[in-house]
């Protein structure tokens, strides 16, 4: 059973739509790759699954006893996030917040968990750091495991390599692919990296103004669509 059903969404700002007719679902331990030129609205989409805007039509189901607190989050980083005065252990433990509810303090279980996201990620050593001394690559780690509070059953993530170096960015992919291997945990990835797509991906989005393609990945690099972005059709063309 999906455990997402976007059927026949349209997204858009101010009664302006930028995409339309958008159907799709994702399957438990997907990896979805969605893809787009700037501005066809990708994280306009991710936002509207997290349910922070609603879309101007259409309809999204949950399945699977999926619920909305089980859902992680990593947004795209900004300069003023990089500069986060607190410690490692502060923001990973952040990510229970809406479990957390109304209670002043975090449980013991709740603090289990940040340890054990931190263990995992390989950053339970700077538990006591200071956030905003740490290499892009760490503070990525750092942000994974927040998300992590959240992510039970899946996890969205919104072009989380852009500024990392290239070692950083392998072992970003490397901690993605692990958690959705290993974990269980579906992945929805809104990415410009067509070489992670092809490495990683099981299943492909790409939108423009309208759907342009949805399916697995395979099929994608088949399609013409997928050919053009990926630049093998002008080789094609090329060798005639």
């Amino acid at each position: 059973m999906p455990q997402l059903i976007c059927n026949d969404i349209t997204l858009g700002y101010e009664g302006v739509p930028v995409t339309e007719h958008l159907s799709f679902s994702v399957d438990p331990g997907d990896y979805l790759y969605i893809m787009g030129e700037n501005g066809s609205g990708k994280s306009t989409l991710i936002r509207t699954l997290l349910h922070l805007k609603s879309p101007m039509s259409g309809v999204i189901k949950t399945g699977d006893g999926l619920k909305p607190d089980e859902i992680g989050y990593l947004p795209q980083q900004t300069a003023v996030q990089r500069d986060f005065p607190a410690s490692v252990q502060e923001i990973v433990l952040s990510g229970c917040l809406n479990r957390r509810g109304l209670r002043p303090f975090y449980s013991k279980q709740e603090k289990e968990t940040a340890q054990h996201n931190m263990e995992r990620l390989g950053i339970r050593h700077l538990a006591k750091a200071c956030y905003r001394e740490l290499s892009g690559g760490q503070q990525q780690r750092v942000l994974l495991a927040r998300a992590l509070g959240a992510a039970q059953k899946m996890l969205l993530l919104d072009e989380p390599v852009t500024g990392l170096d290239p070692k950083a960015q392998t072992e970003f992919y490397d901690l993605i692919e692990q958690l959705n291997r290993q974990d269980g945990i579906t992945i929805l990835m809104v990415s410009h990296d067509m070489e992670a797509a092809v490495r990683y991906a099981s299943h492909v989005l790409h939108i423009g103004k309208t759907l342009l393609f949805f399916g697995t990945k395979e099929a994608y690099l088949q399609s013409k669509i997928g050919q053009a972005f990926t630049g093998k059709e002008d080789k094609n063309h090329g060798n005639h």
